[in-house]
């Protein structure tokens, strides 16, 4: 069977985004959703309106979270009349929404385009603390991870600005509460749509956005070495977590095509630069894979890396996707690789469980359709 097709949309209708196709969409018509102040309040000059209604424009948007220009009451008639004419305020189109019957977590599939699908998901922590969304940044990927579904599909695009920024508005709609913490951990590596990215998080950071600090908000890579060093530079402040999934330079590309491009030495310098000239942790993403990357020599590496970074914690996480070949660790296998782990190392271990597994909504296996088998 021929992956790719068998993880499309299955006897689903084409659709669109409600504000149409790039086509129907013209580059000339600005798009409201996705804009920071200052693009807004150039956006009023040139429309002859008052250079100060675009923070009351940015605070519908992003605080309020208006879903049409009638309830923009703080401007006048005329002025959202104008709006209307040339301007659009669009939403990405729902699609799916899958409920887990094990632990509150919802995975959501939007339509960005025609054929074009995204997910998101809702993970609630259970105590009602930690709200998560885990957001999309392109629709498919432009890597190929081995453990991860969405690689197994065709790249499609990167999503704008206001399409990321969309998916967590009209989650919490649907769900009906706010999120407090916003992960880039979804369909897509976030360093290959860096502007986009970066400009939403900035929007989601603003306090007059939509409010989160820049440490509820976390960007990952697969190990991207070009956009680590951007984000150095820049001196973003949100928090960063790399995928790292092999200690072995040569077995991480057998895994991660990422790593023919950007090395595990150069990974591991960006990774030593980021918590210096930073001065805060990274976090190093594990996929658990027995036979590939476990076992005491893959922790004693695992181990060793860590300490050289100096200021990390290290999230382990069993793996999730079956149609790989391969196999979910045992409880004892865990245990195992943590202990092994532990006794090399003195950074954070976080065992991270696997929430919304059930519905294909968990790390690795978003684009994967429906309910797992064994809970129906």
């Amino acid at each position: 069977m021929n992956r790719r097709k068998s993880l499309s949309r299955e006897g689903a209708p084409k659709r669109l985004a409600k504000g149409g196709s790039s086509k129907q969409m013209k580059e000339e018509i600005p798009v409201l959703k996705g804009k920071t102040k200052k693009e807004l309040e150039e956006l009023c000059v040139s429309l002859g309106l008052e250079k100060y209604r675009a923070a009351q424009i940015y605070t519908g948007i992003y605080k309020s979270r208006y879903t049409n220009l009638d309830q923009f009451t703080t401007l006048s008639k005329e002025a959202r009349e104008k709006l209307k004419q040339h301007t659009s305020f669009p939403e990405i189109e729902l699609g799916r929404d899958l409920a887990s019957k094990e632990d509150g977590t919802r995975k959501f599939t939007f339509y960005v385009g025609e054929n074009k699908e995204i997910e998101a998901v809702w993970i609630p922590s259970g105590d009602g603390g930690r709200k998560t969304i885990c957001i999309s940044s392109q629709i498919g990927c432009t890597l190929n991870c081995k453990f991860c579904a969405t690689g197994l599909l065709e790249y499609k695009g990167n999503l704008h600005t206001w399409q990321i920024l969309d998916q967590i508005l009209q989650v919490e709609r649907l769900v009906g509460d706010r999120a407090t913490n916003i992960v880039f951990m979804g369909m897509g590596e976030p360093m290959h749509n860096y502007f986009s990215v970066m400009k939403a998080a900035h929007i989601l950071r603003d306090q007059e956005g939509f409010g989160l600090g820049a440490l509820r908000i976390t960007i990952s890579t697969a190990g991207v070495t070009t956009g680590i060093n951007r984000f150095i530079e820049n001196k973003e402040p949100f928090n960063f977590a790399i995928s790292l999934n092999h200690p072995n330079p040569n077995s991480r590309s057998s895994i991660m095509d990422v790593n023919d491009k950007h090395p595990l030495d150069k990974l591991v310098e960006s990774a030593k630069r980021f918590t210096k000239e930073l001065d805060r942790a990274i976090t190093f993403e594990y996929v658990m894979i027995p036979d590939v990357n476990m076992g005491r020599d893959n922790a004693e590496r695992l181990a060793k890396i860590s300490r050289s970074v100096n200021k990390c914690k290290i999230n382990v996480i069993p793996l999730n996707t079956d149609f790989t070949g391969w196999r979910r660790p045992t409880d004892d296998e865990v245990k195992d690789f943590v202990m092994h782990l532990k006794a090399k190392t003195t950074a954070p271990i976080l065992n991270r469980r696997s929430p919304g597994r059930d519905i294909n909504g968990a790390c690795g296996m978003l684009a994967l359709k429906g309910i797992r088998s064994e809970t129906r």
